[in-house]
């Protein structure tokens, strides 16, 4: 099966053919660096990162760009507020946002331009579209004039339609409202470079166009980012790009939904907003990656403590299926007994609906259903106490190479699984009153009390660590225990 794309340009999926054969340029809007990003932000980064590995394992030899804007009105405004530079302000959330995606198991793109090493090029670009008659300059200001723009692609919307719903800027000196700004004059204080219209600085959307095509020639396979960014952002590098290099500028662009917080897009603005630094305090990060991945991209997806719940529960199935069969192959006992249908139809072919699911647009949740399907079943076989055979050994060892190079994929179920669930109490034990010495004491005494035949205080106490959300499970050999927030 061949890969096939949904292109908001065209509003179909699509059969992916890049411009140059097995090679792709993919170039994804970065962020803006005036403050943590949220977990909101995380969704582009977590799925284009999968985008990146999965078009790499296909055998494309990618270039990657996001870049970082580390100088815009956002970031001047903190400054003012905290009363630093507009350059301190974004070294030390660019460090932070660094950080986070480390931690998060991004892959590093092959490029990570700024847009203020980026400067010069801005200033010729600029300046060009001035001179095809593309832009005017008043007062040190240099504005792309709208009126030339029929139609907009991505919106499918005339640009009167499209302008009449949406917040521009009124300003007595702009041609048309819609007018757009690639050059502003700088404020007294303000952060300010040189250019032919006077002290000041880029706009928004001059800066993607420029670090994109420098990095990736005229024309781009796949340009990514959210779908907020359709309109005005993405709608301007296009018309912006395509007056300066008289070529199409990207042949697929692929938009992922936003998440909601109650019901509400989640933003810095409304103030509906959880950091990724605080979530990855109180959770693994992969945990959040489970929560991200197991939506389709494109649907809209709610962010909530149900959804955190849910993607606890969904690693710990999967991870504790990989355990028992990392256990199960430990034994060199072999039955004689045959593979059942599920094994043959749900197990075996795992890998192959892993594959058609993310050929059809990168359909992680498809995918992520397969993955609990087999796991469904290898669980019942584990359940159902029977006894394994070569053959069926064999099949465990396929289902455990096949979630490895799942994982790889979408940077999930790398970690051992006792490593897993360690990290998962040690993060989650920061959340409830009791400390891991008062737990295990407990426990201690309920295994003396259960040892004496004590049933009452051995109940006693496991409701006594239920109140406190740790939860018991007793198995022939030990008693293992969890948090349940």
């Amino acid at each position: 099966m061949s890969l096939v794309i949904y292109n908001t340009l065209t509003q179909k999926k699509e059969v992916f053919q890049p411009l140059e054969k097995n090679k792709v340029k993919l170039y994804v809007c970065g962020p803006t660096v005036y403050n943590h990003i949220h977990v909101g932000n995380a969704r582009p980064l977590v799925f284009f990162d999968v985008v990146y590995r999965y078009l790499k394992f296909k055998g494309y030899d990618v270039t990657y760009v996001r870049n970082i804007t580390d100088i815009d009105d956002k970031i001047i405004k903190r400054a003012q507020e905290e009363k630093k530079n507009s350059s301190e302000i974004a070294q030390i959330y660019t460090q932070a946002f660094e950080e986070d995606i480390k931690i998060l198991g991004i892959e590093a793109p092959t490029y990570c331009p700024k847009a203020t090493d980026h400067i010069e090029e801005m200033v010729q670009w600029i300046q060009a579209l001035l001179n095809k008659g593309y832009a005017y300059e008043v007062q040190g200001e240099v504005l792309y004039s709208v009126e030339k723009i029929k139609f907009y692609k991505l919106s499918k919307k005339n640009a009167e339609e499209l302008l009449a719903g949406a917040r521009v800027e009124v300003a007595g000196h702009k041609k048309n409202p819609g007018d757009f700004v690639l050059w502003k004059p700088s404020k007294p204080g303000e952060p300010s470079w040189k250019s032919p219209w006077g002290p000041g600085r880029p706009g928004w959307h001059i800066e993607c166009s420029v670090m994109s095509t420098k990095y990736l020639g005229d024309t781009l396979d796949i340009h990514g980012g959210g779908r907020d960014l359709i309109f005005p952002h993405h709608e301007n590098e296009i018309v912006q790009s395509e007056s300066y290099t008289g070529k199409p500028f990207v042949k697929y662009w692929m938009h992922n939904e936003m998440l909601s917080f109650g019901k509400e897009k989640m933003s810095k603005s409304l103030g509906n907003i959880v950091t990724m630094h605080e979530f990855l305090e109180k959770y693994p990060a992969e945990v959040l990656k489970f929560i991200l991945i197991s939506n389709h991209y494109r649907s809209l997806l709610e962010f909530s403590e149900q959804a955190i719940q849910e993607a606890i529960g969904g690693l710990e199935k999967i991870y504790k299926t990989l355990l028992q069969a990392q256990a199960q192959l430990k034994d060199k006992n072999d039955a004689k007994s045959s593979l059942s249908k599920d094994m043959k139809e749900v197990v075996i072919p795992l890998w192959k609906k892993f594959e058609e699911a993310m050929d059809d647009d990168f359909n992680t949740a498809q995918a992520l259903g397969a993955i609990f399907e087999a796991v469904r079943v290898i669980n019942h076989a584990f359940t159902s106490h029977i006894s394994w055979s070569s053959e069926g050994k064999k099949v465990l060892k396929e289902f455990l190479e096949t979630i490895e190079k799942i994982g790889k994929i979408w940077g999930l179920f790398q970690q051992d699984p006792n490593d897993f669930f360690e990290h998962l109490r040690t993060k989650l034990l920061h959340q409830v009153s009791l400390s891991r010495q008062d737990i295990e004491k407990l426990i201690s005494e309920r295994l003396q009390a259960r040892q004496q035949k004590n049933w009452k205080r051995a109940d006693e106490i496991r409701k006594e660590l239920e109140k406190n959300h740790i939860l018991l499970e007793d198995t022939p050999t030990q008693t293992t225990w969890k948090v349940q927030i």
